[in-house]
């Protein structure tokens, strides 16, 4: 399966556009941003759990990175509420569940294969945050390939300056600008290896999931 498969072009998906998919456990749904492969995929998604839903265990090889963005996720006897983010490294395993049910943005098989640290890190925490830029950042990982953060923009801020080194966002309250084009929350959106974007926070300012740096790896499909 490939979805947004050709990571040299821009890819955005609207919320008015998500398309949920069933997945292999019953009350558990997903809108499938990019893919690249079968059920075992290098993927990124939006995922869905019905209230008492849950997954059986089942190992992730390849590393996951999990965004709570409403209700309650658990995996290993924690739960987490909106705002938590997680990573899960190459070869850990888990069994998630939802007792209320959940919405989670989730990466899948995109990790560097040394990567061994697990990250849990509450955004609601304002000690997460720090000032950046003239914005408000929360740090989540970073590393030589890739570095991810939530970012708060005041109105008409830019989350980035020119060329992109490759950028993916997901918007999570607020709009954005794009090129004259409003985007409202919900949106999630790909910029190739330097791609030119004219973007801006729009007149209620925006929070954004950010990272950057992974999409300049030669190997990616196209």
């Amino acid at each position: 399966m490939r979805i947004n498969a050709d990571f040299k072009r821009r890819a955005i998906i609207e919320p008015g556009h998500y398309h949920w998919a069933s997945s292999p456990q019953s009350g558990v749904e997903r809108v499938m941003l990019d893919r690249v492969g079968a059920e075992k995929a290098r993927a990124t998604s939006i995922v869905r759990y019905a209230p008492d839903s849950s997954f059986t265990p089942h190992p992730h090889p390849g590393g996951e990175e999990i965004l709570v963005l409403s209700g309650t996720f658990s995996e290993g006897g924690a739960d987490y509420p909106a705002g938590w983010y997680l990573r899960n490294p190459p070869g850990s395993s888990h069994q998630p569940s939802s007792r209320e049910g959940s919405v989670i943005f989730v990466k899948l098989q995109q990790m560097s294969a040394n990567e061994r640290d697990y990250v849990r890190i509450d955004t609601r925490d304002p000690a997460a945050w720090h000032q950046q830029a003239g914005r408000e950042v929360c740090p989540l990982f970073s590393s030589l390939t890739e570095h991810v953060c939530l970012i708060r923009l005041a109105p008409g801020n830019v989350p980035f300056n020119g060329a992109v080194n490759g950028a993916e966002l997901l918007l999570m309250s607020g709009s954005l600008i794009l090129d004259g084009q409003t985007y409202e929350s919900g949106s999630w959106m790909r910029f190739p290896v330097d791609d030119s974007a004219s973007i801006h926070a729009g007149a209620q300012g925006a929070v954004l999931y950010l990272k950057t740096g992974h999409l300049a790896d030669t190997t990616l499909e196209a």
